[in-house]
């Protein structure tokens, strides 16, 4: 299933919440998920799908995003490692997979027919495929 999201907008603009200007003395994470925030999501590179999502920062929006990219390279790769995305995504809160069924299933048979994945990414596929299953 695809997600009809207004690629042109921004999160600020598609949430209809607009934050405040970081502080001045903002950490760097911060301050880049503020600047994200206000960039059109069709501009949004994996790193700052995985940096916005590992913040849980628009995850209505992103979330769908990112399972699209999931599903053309499930081991899409930001700036950290080979499936840095996936990880970010995988590791979601099981509410927010309450709230989200579909995706949560194309998550499910996206990472069903993964191999040679490294111990820590099979670890967090294994713990996501038995949360969906005990749903």
């Amino acid at each position: 299933m695809t997600v009809s999201i207004d690629r042109s907008r921004s999160l600020e603009e598609l949430e209809g919440d607009r934050w405040e200007a970081p502080p001045r003395d903002a950490t760097r994470l911060i301050a880049t998920a503020h600047a994200l925030r206000s960039r059109p999501v069709g501009t949004l590179t994996v790193e700052d799908l995985r940096l916005l999502i590992r913040q849980d920062i628009g995850l209505a929006v992103l979330l769908p995003l990112a399972v699209e990219v999931l599903r053309d390279n499930p081991l899409a790769e930001g700036h950290m490692y080979e499936g840095d995305l996936l990880c970010a995504v995988l590791t979601r809160t099981p509410a927010v997979w309450s709230v989200y069924p579909d995706l949560a299933r194309q998550l499910t048979f996206i990472v069903s027919g993964l191999s040679d994945l490294s111990p820590e990414l099979r670890t967090e596929v294994e713990r996501f495929v038995g949360a969906a299953e005990n749903s």
